[in-house]
This record gives C-alpha cells, sequence and structure tokens, in this order.
C-alpha cells in the first residue's frame, strides 16, 4: 500500500465549538462561541502553538493572532447529524450521519423506566435527576450505604448513570443492573446513547469514585471509517473514550485514560510504536470538567495546558505521519444551561511534510474527515463525506 501518510493521529478535543452553527436556533443556541467566549473571560487565551497552526485564522479569537504563514491547513466543520451529543459528533467524523438525535432527560427518567430498573434490579431507586458525578455522591451517597438504593442520575448528554458503593452493591451486580437498564433503553421511547456504571468507594464526606466505571453504549448503526480500516488489516487505537463511544466496533487496541493530559502522554506513547492506520484520542476534561460545569476559566487553563504540549507532539512526529485536531461539538461556559452548544468546530491538519499550510474550504459534515482518512489509506469508503486528501499539498 502506498497511502500519502503511513499513519494518521486524530486528537478530539471534546467540546471546543468555534462559533455557533448556522442552525444552531433550532437548538436554542444563538450565540454560542465556546472558544470565543472563553478568550473573552480570559482576557486572551495564550495559545502560541495553535497560534503557528492558524486557529485565529478560522475566526478570531482573543489573545491569539492571525498568522500569515500558517504551519498548518485550517478550516472549520459544520455538523450535518441532527444532533449535539458526544456519540453523534464521534460517528459523523468517521462518516456516520445521524439522522434522529439520542434523547436527553433534563428532568429525569420516566417513572415507568424507573419502576421496570427497580423491579428487575431488586433495588429501589434514588436520584433521577441531572447532576454531576460528585455532586450526586455528596448529597445521596450516604442515604445509599444506608438503603442499598441504587443512586440514578443523568446529565445533558444522552446518558444513564448508576452510582453504586462497591461495598454495598458488588461490582458484578452493579454491571449485571446496568446490562438489564442497556436493554431497556435500546427502545425508540427511551433511545438512551450510553449507560454507564459508576462504583464508588469510601465513606460519607469522603466519596471516590473508582477506575472501574464502565459503558454500555449503542454500536454504531452502520459500519464506520474504523470498520473499514479494521478490516483491510490496518491499526486503528484507540485512547480515552472513543472505545466506548464506538462501542469496540473498528478498534484493534484501546487504552483508557484518566484526564487530558495523560491522553497526551499515552499518544505520545502510541506515536512511538510502530504501526500503520490511526490513532484516535478524545481529551474529554474539556467537556465533562469545565463545559458542563460552566467554568470557563477552568476550561481556558485546560486549553493552555494541552497547547503546551503541541511541541512534544511534533517532536515525535515522523515524516510520514499525519496529525488532525478537532472537536465534536461546542460546550460554550458562558452560555445558558449546562447542555452541549451547536457549534461549527475547528479543523487542523499538520505533517511535517507540508511546506507551510493554508485554508480548506468549509466542510459541510464532519464526515469529510472520515472520508479523508479512507482516501489515505486507499480504502473505498462508501458512506458520508468528501476527502479533502488531495488539497493537502
Amino acid at each position: 500500500m502506498n497511502a500519502n501518510f503511513k499513519r494518521i493521529h486524530l486528537i478530539v478535543l471534546d467540546s471546543v465549538g468555534i462559533g455557533e452553527a448556522p442552525d444552531a436556533a433550532a437548538f436554542n443556541d444563538e450565540g454560542a462561541d465556546t472558544l470565543g467566549h472563553i478568550a473573552e473571560k480570559m482576557n486572551g487565551l495564550k495559545m502560541p502553538n495553535m497560534e503557528k497552526f492558524g486557529l485565529s485564522n478560522i475566526k478570531k479569537i482573543k489573545g491569539i493572532s492571525e498568522t500569515e504563514h500558517p504551519l498548518a491547513y485550517y478550516t472549520k466543520m459544520q455538523e450535518a447529524s441532527k444532533g449535539k451529543d458526544t456519540m453523534t459528533g464521534h460517528w459523523e467524523i468517521m462518516g456516520l450521519i445521524t439522522s434522529h438525535p439520542f434523547k436527553v432527560f433534563p428532568n429525569g427518567f420516566p417513572e415507568l423506566l424507573i419502576s421496570q430498573l427497580e423491579q428487575a434490579s431488586g433495588r429501589s431507586v434514588i436520584g433521577n435527576i441531572p447532576a454531576s458525578g460528585t455532586e450526586i455522591l455528596e448529597r445521596l451517597g450516604e442515604e445509599h450505604m444506608k438503603t442499598g438504593a441504587l443512586i440514578v442520575y443523568t446529565s445533558a448528554d444522552s446518558v444513564l448513570q448508576i452510582a453504586a458503593h462497591e461495598e454495598i452493591v458488588p461490582i458484578d451486580e452493579l454491571y449485571e443492573i446496568c446490562e438489564k437498564a442497556r436493554k431497556m433503553t435500546l427502545v425508540d421511547e427511551y433511545k438512551v446513547g450510553r449507560v454507564i456504571a459508576r462504583p464508588f468507594v469510601g465513606e460519607p464526606g469522603n466519596f471516590k469514585r473508582t477506575a472501574n466505571r464502565h459503558d454500555y453504549a449503542l454500536k454504531p448503526f452502520d459500519k464506520t471509517v474504523m470498520n473499514e480500516l479494521k478490516d483491510a488489516g490496518l491499526d486503528v487505537i484507540a485512547i480515552g473514550k472513543i472505545n466506548d463511544i464506538y462501542d469496540g466496533e473498528g478498534i484493534t487496541k484501546a487504552l483508557r485514560t484518566i484526564s487530558n493530559m495523560d491522553g497526551v502522554d499515552k499518544l505520545l506513547d502510541v506515536i512511538e510504536q510502530d504501526f500503520t492506520g490511526l490513532s484516535f484520542v478524545n481529551l474529554v476534561d474539556f467537556d465533562a470538567l469545565y463545559g458542563h460545569r460552566r467554568d470557563p476559566d477552568g476550561y481556558g487553563k485546560a486549553l493552555e495546558e494541552f497547547d503546551d504540549r503541541i511541541p512534544e507532539i511534533i517532536e515525535r512526529l515522523k515524516e510520514d505521519d499525519l496529525l488532525i485536531i478537532t472537536a465534536d461539538h461546542g460546550n460554550d461556559p458562558i452560555h445558558h444551561g449546562t447542555d452541549h452548544t451547536r457549534e461549527f468546530v475547528p479543523l487542523i491538519v499538520y505533517s511535517k511534510q507540508f511546506n507551510g499550510g493554508g485554508e480548506l474550504p468549509l466542510r459541510k459534515t464532519f464526515a469529510d474527515l472520515g472520508a479523508t482518512v479512507a482516501n489515505n489509506f486507499h480504502i473505498k469508503w462508501q458512506g458520508e463525506g468528501e476527502s479533502f486528501l488531495e488539497r493537502l499539498v
């Protein structure tokens, strides 16, 4: 195989949007601008490495100058799917456009579903509200330990999360309950994207979630570019949430992470390995720790921390590597509510082979990225998207 690039390293900065999409009003997201609002709140973002790539050439961001000689190709992508959640965005990146969004539950889950879960598990349910994982444990952890009731909660994503103390509900029992919940929520009436087991330990006032989390995701509704790569004998290395988001489909190796910086560390380790194909990392802290919690200062600092790591990534890249940096949706921490925001996402494409970069045409779907990956590896991709590989010169 004579691919343009032997390896493609794809980094998704979870929720790092770059301004409201044309259909933002349909999602109640007029005026959303994740990067722009964070930069204004911090009186300027300091991201010199993304500046060199051309980030502010896409859309002017306070503190980040436009550059006449960008090192990377750049543009923004518009989501074509009817949704703004993690799975929808990632699936579209790999070629699947979702016509019916996953359901979210801003007022908790229907009583019928809760009753079915209680009956199937033999345990009562407490909570059933949108909440952060740490907040819900502080509020209900002690009651759970006294009663053995399951703590059920959701978020702005399409998730049903079940928290239980490992000494009260053994891990195997919690997993079995989550498997039952997964089957219950497959029907169109609920259509929940993920069921998540959230085990924890500790005492009231000092609870801590453990590494025994387990996600039960829907499988993609069709083959993705990743499936095609794997079927062709290529490597697809998933780092962070990627394995959960695709329910293992099209993945040859999966690595878990505990933070953004751990994700970068794992990526650097993978770059050092000899493989042919795709490495795919999701850096989730932007979304989970700062976007949903409406913390623009924390979000901004996390962006600057990521930017600080870019020289390490570039240094380790081989001449025949391609680096792609993008996002899956927005999550403007200045916007109302705690939901994701319907925004364009940035697209940065870099290789040591390039003699400078430049602007790419606006992408009308995230699927153009997956089509480009397929084109690079000479995969006959029949799905959505239009490759921009020929523009990378």
